[in-house]
C-alpha cells in the first residue's frame, strides 16, 4: 500500500506472477512484441514502486537493461533490503522524478517507456501533457512504444485527453487496455494506453491473443474508435498542469468498495 491505495505485488519465487490487472496488460504489450523467441529490450520504467514489472521483465526476457525512474529513494532501499532483486540483474533504479528523468535521457535509447506513477492516488500533472509526451518520444527508438497505465472515470475522458495529446506529440496511439467493466464505463478504473514511434506498428492480433489469455476478464479497444474518442478530447499541456494541477491529473479514486457505477 501507498498513499492508501495497493501498489505492488512481489512473488520472489516467481516474478511472472502478476497480481494486479493493469501489470497484466502491460505484460501483455510486452510478450507481443516478438514475433520470435524474446529477446532483451531496453525499458525505461517511470515509477518504480516494487519493480514488479521490471522483475517480470528481467525473467521473460533475460538481460534487458532497464532504468527505473523513482523519487522515493526510502522506498527503493526498502524494495532492495526486504526483496531483493535477481542476481546479475541489469535494472538500474535512478533517484529521480520521471519528468526530469526523463529529460536527462539520451535520444532513441529505449525500446519500451513504462508510464506508472502515482502521487496519492492520481497520475502527477507533469506526466499527461503533450510535452511530455514528445519527450518520451524523443527517447524511443523509431519502432518504440509507449504504455501509460491511467486511472479514469467511467466516462474516459482523462484517458482520451492522454490519447490526444500523445496524437500532438507524434506518437501513433494504437490501443487501449482494460478489463471489461473498465471499458463499458461500469466502474473507475485502470486502463493501459500503447501508444507508438514513427515506424512501430503493434501487432494487433498478436496483441489480442495474449489479450484473450488474461487471467482476467481484459478487453482492447483499438483502430477507429480509439482515434474518433482521441480526436474528440483536448490534450493536456505543461501550461495547463502549472495552472490548474488538479485539472490536469488523473480523477481522484473513490473509496475503495465504491468504485462501480452499476
Amino acid at each position: 500500500m501507498r498513499d492508501g491505495h495497493p501498489q505492488s505485488f512481489v512473488d520472489l519465487d516467481d516474478p511472472t506472477v502478476l497480481a494486479f490487472e493493469y501489470v497484466q496488460h502491460l505484460a501483455c504489450v510486452l510478450d507481443s512484441l516478438s514475433p520470435g523467441p524474446p529477446g532483451p529490450l531496453a525499458v525505461t520504467h517511470v515509477g518504480g514502486a516494487g519493480l514488479s514489472l521490471a522483475r517480470y521483465v528481467e525473467a521473460t526476457r533475460p538481460g534487458s537493461p532497464q532504468i527505473v525512474l523513482e523519487p522515493d529513494a526510502e522506498l527503493t532501499e526498502v524494495v532492495r533490503r526486504e526483496l531483493p532483486l535477481p542476481r546479475r540483474h541489469r535494472i538500474r533504479v535512478r533517484p529521480v522524478d520521471g519528468r526530469s528523468g526523463v529529460a536527462a535521457l539520451r535520444d532513441g535509447s529505449a525500446d519500451v517507456v513504462v508510464v506508472d506513477a502515482y502521487a496519492d492516488g492520481r497520475v502527477p500533472p507533469e506526466l499527461g501533457t503533450v510535452e511530455f509526451l514528445a519527450d518520451v518520444r524523443r527517447v524511443l527508438r523509431p519502432d518504440g512504444v509507449v504504455m501509460l497505465n491511467l486511472a479514469d472515470e467511467p466516462a474516459g475522458r482523462y484517458v482520451a485527453a492522454v490519447a490526444a495529446g500523445a496524437v500532438e506529440a507524434g506518437l501513433s496511439t494504437q490501443a487501449v487496455l482494460a478489463t471489461h467493466d473498465v471499458l463499458k464505463g461500469r466502474r473507475f478504473g485502470n486502463s493501459v494506453l500503447v501508444a507508438a514511434g514513427s515506424t512501430a506498428d503493434l501487432d494487433l492480433v498478436e496483441l489480442r491473443r495474449h489479450v484473450a489469455r488474461s487471467p482476467f476478464p481484459t478487453g482492447m479497444r483499438s483502430g477507429a474508435e480509439l482515434a474518433r474518442r482521441a480526436r474528440s478530447a483536448r490534450a493536456l499541456t505543461d501550461a495547463l498542469a502549472a495552472a490548474d494541477p488538479d485539472a490536469a491529473s488523473s480523477p481522484r479514486p473513490p473509496d475503495l468498495g465504491r468504485w462501480r457505477l452499476r
